[in-house]
């Protein structure tokens, strides 16, 4: 079983994140915590890395991870535009538990699967995954787990599904504490798609998580697709 580093020691947190940090740097794979799951993380401007992600949890290319960001200016260098309601979104959701799809930037040298053109982006609300972003810059972050078996919510499971394929593990407890209420959405960050904005289309919801179409709908009004109550 591979050694999984307990961030809530300070002597673990500090060598735990700087062996993350060196991973990600080599091009291996890293599992950490978010507030919606635990995700495997690799290098975003890697190609080979973000391929090892995927074949680590059993999928191809079709499948592209989301990419998680340590803050809202890495918005404009990685979207081809941020309309003013992604902004409304971010502000009201971010860090937590939201994914904003948009066109990705053209100029990026990024190869992230069979993304057609576009960007899954997040903040997580997570101390760890924070600090972790701040020094290696954006992540390819998908949730840590084998394709048809549940995400994990603690390092343990992820490392009892990844094993060795995984280079580093971090443990800073049980994740999804904060969306205890979001029902059978469980941990799952909420998915939306507003690569139509700058074409007067509205937002739609891929997948419901842990952000519920209500309060979606208090920030985008009749921007966001679908009946409104």
């Amino acid at each position: 079983m591979p050694i999984i580093y307990d961030c809530s020691q300070p002597e673990e947190l500090l060598a735990g994140m700087r062996l993350a940090r060196a991973a990600i740097r080599r091009g291996h794979l890293a599992v950490i915590p978010t507030d919606t799951v635990y995700g495997i993380a690799a290098d975003a401007f890697d190609a080979k890395a973000v391929a090892n992600l995927l074949e680590a949890k059993g999928r191809g290319r079709q499948s592209p991870p989301p990419v998680l960001i340590p803050g809202t200016a890495q918005l404009e260098a990685l979207a081809a535009s941020v309309p003013d309601e992604v902004r409304m979104l971010a502000a009201a959701f971010w860090p937590g538990g939201l994914t904003i799809v948009l066109p990705a930037q053209p100029s990026l040298q990024w190869d992230l699967g069979d993304t057609h053109g576009t960007v899954a982006l997040r903040m997580p609300r997570s101390t760890v995954a924070l600090d972790l972003l701040a020094e290696t810059g954006p992540l390819a972050v998908s949730s840590a787990n084998k394709t048809g078996l549940p995400a994990a919510k603690t390092a343990q499971e992820a490392a009892e599904m990844l094993g060795e394929e995984i280079a580093v593990y971090l443990d800073a407890g049980p994740s999804g504490a904060d969306y205890a209420d979001a029902g059978e959405a469980g941990g799952a960050s909420t998915i939306v798609d507003a690569t139509g904005l700058a074409a007067g289309l509205p937002v739609t919801i891929l997948r419901q998580g842990v952000v519920s179409a209500a309060a979606l709908r208090d920030v985008l009004g009749d921007r966001l697709a679908g009946p409104t109550p």
